[in-house]
């Protein structure tokens, strides 16, 4: 989870609310400590840390009280709103407006502009665009050869000259295959430290490449110190956005992304892991609203867009709401459940799972399921998967040793099968309240609503 120990001590603070008979002053003051604590914790600046919270002390005692709106939900409401503010308010999305769309990558040594590189390469493949590479580090011996093993892996053309030791003859050396290409991802070199060479060599490229964007990575280990180098990089280029790297593995992330909003240079993507998918446009309002564990519907859909196409959800969709369900359904559902990524992090967008609190080990053994149930389902024929019903006791005992699996295993794919069936069943017809009443009966321990 991004800001785990962050997100965990808002989520405290929300519930705190909800549980209060009375929403007064003395609360108010209560729980923005609370949140101060919080934000501390996770490194953002002190100065903005106050000034976020008197605004949300000074919103809850001055605006007028919406008739519909309980104190509750009002104070909900404006801690909701005064964070996704804090942290750049709107997502700001970066248009392919032309051919080739210029895509030039700055920072500091160790950053992960390579890396990044290549998770846009593919975010920008998944999405219909025709990408290609150009390397322009040429101080650290083993960039070109990394930007091109990088872009191998995901077949993205790449541009690199291992023997040139001046990066716009590079650049001029290519120029004239750009245009074959919708998006030019362009990587430069950083340094360990901002110095004159590195602010000459960015400003020299900056005026002959004319990037359509020039997107600082930082990682977020950084903290804080994200405002000045994002302020120098700015004063140097003209930064038009930010790429926050290891956003995943630290507590200083906080800093460093409150740090950027500070300077008004927009963070426009997020990297949340290692894997080449690992990374999403930066919603402040959708991550704020995961942090408080009320999910985020938009990101979720994205991922599902990626994992499944149109084609295949509506034919999904088409059978099931004849109340039709095969195991080659559920399989296909697997499938895209697993591109969507670990089920920890699928979970943390479903609106309402945020507060669901699940042990890390029932999430694992989740995981183990799906990998298990994989197999079981790779194992059986054609007729056992669109007939579940059918498969007896000496089937079972087959499919278990096809598949490498106890019978027991087997058994705990065709229950969840029969449930899903069953689930299937009652929403198409049922009382809403009751199925969630039905639903909340059959949660293995260790879920809490």
């Amino acid at each position: 989870m991004i800001l785990e120990k962050l997100s965990g001590s808002l989520k405290a603070t929300l519930s705190k609310i909800a549980k209060a008979i009375f929403v007064d002053d003395k609360l108010v003051n209560e729980l923005v400590k609370e949140i101060q604590r919080a934000l501390l914790q996770a490194d953002v600046n002190v100065n903005l840390v106050f000034e976020l919270s008197n605004k949300i002390k000074e919103r809850f005692l001055k605006e007028k009280q919406i008739p519909g709106i309980s104190p509750r939900e009002k104070l909900v409401k404006i801690v909701y709103e005064e964070l996704a503010r804090f942290l750049g308010e709107e997502k700001a999305e970066i248009k392919i407006t032309k051919k080739p769309f210029k895509i030039m990558m700055v920072g500091l040594f160790g950053s992960g502009k390579t890396t990044t590189i290549g998770k846009l390469a593919k975010y920008y493949s998944k999405r219909g665009y025709k990408v290609a590479a150009l390397g322009l580090d040429v101080h650290r011996p083993a960039a070109p050869d990394q930007l091109e093993q990088i872009c191998k892996q995901i077949g993205t053309p790449c541009f690199i000259d291992k023997k040139e030791k001046n990066p716009l003859k590079i650049y001029k050396e290519f120029e004239n295959l750009y245009n074959k290409y919708d998006v030019l991802l362009i990587d430069t070199a950083g340094r360990s430290a901002i110095d004159n060479d590195l602010i000459n060599e960015i400003k020299n490229l900056n005026q002959e490449i004319k990037p359509d964007e020039n997107l600082l990575v930082i990682s977020a280990d950084i903290g804080q110190a994200a405002f000045s180098q994002a302020k120098t990089f700015h004063e140097m280029c003209n930064v038009t956005g930010i790429i926050i790297t290891k956003l995943d593995g630290t507590a200083k992330a906080g800093g460093s992304l409150s740090a950027c909003a500070a300077t008004n240079a927009k963070v426009k993507f997020i990297g949340v892991g290692e894997k080449a998918d690992d990374i999403e446009i930066f919603n402040p309002q959708g991550f704020v609203s995961r942090l408080l564990g009320m999910g985020d519907l938009e990101a979720l859909l994205e991922k599902a867009k990626e994992a499944i196409t149109e084609e295949e959800t509506e034919d999904i969709q088409e059978r099931l709401q004849k109340g039709e369900l095969s195991l080659i359904d559920l399989y296909e559902q697997m499938k895209a459940m697993r591109k969507m990524g670990p089920l920890s992090k699928v979970l943390e967008m479903v609106p309402g799972f945020g507060q669901v609190k699940m042990p890390k080990e029932m999430l694992e053994v989740q995981e183990e399921k799906l990998e298990k149930w994989k197999f079981i389902i790779d194992s059986m024929t054609k007729k056992e998967l669109e007939n579940p019903d059918s498969i007896d006791v000496p089937r079972i005992e087959r499919i278990a040793k096809g598949a490498g699996v106890s019978t027991g295993d087997v058994r705990d794919l065709l229950k969840q099968y029969k449930q899903s069936k069953k689930l299937l069943k009652m929403l198409k017809g049922g009382n809403p309240e009751q199925i969630i009443k039905k639903f909340k009966g059959n949660l293995p321990k260790g879920f809490k609503f």
